[in-house]
């Protein structure tokens, strides 16, 4: 199993959710709102929130646990749609799952997805 975690920019979260819902396997996803900075420190965004005296970029962060065979393709779709060719594009993580269970019947791994 994986996980996945993609930061996006806000305008580019729609059409990547379109095109993940046509992955068959996908068993879902998490979107949260979230600020943060780069490499550049936000100085040039144009949308940035001044917080005591610190500038952050808004942006989206993605989490998708899959099952292995479905993480490239899952990348892929976020890659292509969350691109502008703009720098702040955004990062995508994957890192391997250990384990999942499910709390309402106690199953456990892939199932539990």
């Amino acid at each position: 199993m994986k996980h996945i975690i993609a930061y996006i920019k806000p305008h580019k979260l729609s059409k990547i959710t379109l095109e993940l819902h046509k992955i068959d396997g996908l068993t879902g996803m998490t979107v949260l709102d979230v600020r943060g900075f780069g490499r550049t420190r936000a100085k040039d965004a144009p949308h940035r929130i001044v917080e005591d005296l610190v500038d952050y970029v808004p942006h989206v962060k993605i989490e998708i646990f899959c099952l292995d065979e479905l993480t490239e393709k899952i990348v892929s779709v976020i890659q292509t749609h969350a691109h502008t060719g703009l720098m702040g594009d955004g990062k995508i993580y994957i890192c391997d799952a250990q384990d999942a269970i499910r709390i309402s019947s106690g199953e456990r791994g892939q199932s539990a997805v």
